[in-house]
């Protein structure tokens, strides 16, 4: 690892409280890589063998189960992925591939689970971030179960609008089928949902949404912090 991205770890939210000495063992066998869009990174039902630190690019977790898959999540920086599993030593639930080149660093699951014993600094980041994992999951469970298709596009649209400047469109970065499984449908069902919000003025053009009536999207949406704050 040089020197600049040696600082730049240090300073993500998960390593901020570590002693210098645990820190150390942390990274004294973990490495910051680059890699390209579509690499698979780990597979579902393999040893957790590194606890997966997103410091750039965007990563897909998905799952299969009998010929058909799915993508559960986005992780965007400064993500984790997947701690659970890390931490109770087991194998991973999910699978993870990289949607845009992205920088991930990968620390050793073995030192993770020292340095949690050591360092009171570091257990405090690790439960927060499986805090946040949790109740992340609770959020994802009330909108796929209390939404209908249409309205939890609805409020995505209103999340990456919020993120992207407010300039009254969204560009969606990820393919079409991709953002559709993510949303908890087909790709036949996520158009048909596009086409039910054409009314409350949403307008598609090829990767660009185009949102001309945010007020009437939104009274659609109904969106909530109890279902919406920092979702991906």
């Amino acid at each position: 690892m040089r020197p600049g991205e040696a600082d730049e770890v240090r300073a993500l939210p998960l390593f901020r409280a570590c002693r210098d000495e645990v820190y150390a063992d942390l990274m004294a066998n973990s490495f910051l890589q680059r890699f390209p869009p579509g690499l698979e990174l780990i597979h579902e039902d393999e040893p957790a063998d590194f606890l997966h630190v997103v410091v750039e690019g965007l990563v897909e977790l998905g799952a299969s189960h009998a010929g058909r898959e799915t993508t559960l999540s986005f992780v965007r920086p400064y993500g984790t992925f997947i701690l659970a599993a890390v931490l109770e030593d087991k194998v991973y639930l999910q699978g993870a591939r990289t949607l845009e080149r992205s920088r991930v660093l990968l620390v050793p699951a073995v030192a993770v689970r020292r340095a949690m014993l050591q360092d009171a600094g570091f257990m405090t980041a690790i439960v927060e971030e499986l805090a946040t994992a949790y109740r992340n999951t609770v959020k994802e469970l009330k909108n796929q179960k209390l939404r209908t298709a249409a309205e939890r596009l609805a409020n995505w649209l209103l999340r990456q609008h919020a993120q992207q400047d407010d300039a009254g469109e969204v560009t969606i970065s990820v393919e079409k089928r991709v953002l559709a499984a993510r949303l908890g449908m087909t790709p036949e069902n996520l158009s048909r949902a596009f086409a039910t919000l054409g009314p409350y003025g949403v307008a598609v053009q090829g990767p660009k949404v185009l949102l001309h009536d945010i007020e009437s999207l939104t009274r659609l949406a109904k969106p909530t912090p109890l279902i919406d704050d920092a979702a991906s």
